[in-house]
């Protein structure tokens, strides 16, 4: 199981996420918006409001997405 080392929410709704095996992926939410649990989540500070809980991310409303999903459908960020 994955765990996430600490996630950022960017302002174009993209998650930068830092994986514990030293995988970085930018997962985008921005499709998810149109679901009704994500709704409130078009509110960027809203969406800002998000939680690490190590196996999943959490916002304030409960809507959550898993590592896994964050890992395999996020892409690459480049390591400098």
């Amino acid at each position: 199981m994955r765990n996430i080392n600490s996630i950022l929410a960017n302002d174009d709704w993209t998650l930068d996420v830092a994986f514990d095996d030293g995988v970085e992926r930018r997962f985008d939410v921005k499709p998810l918006l149109d679901c009704e649990a994500f709704e409130p989540l078009r509110n960027i500070n809203m969406f800002k409001r998000i939680r690490n809980c190590g196996y999943f991310v959490e916002w304030i409303n409960e809507v959550d997405l898993s590592a896994d999903t964050l890992y395999l459908d996020g892409v690459s960020i480049k390591q400098k």
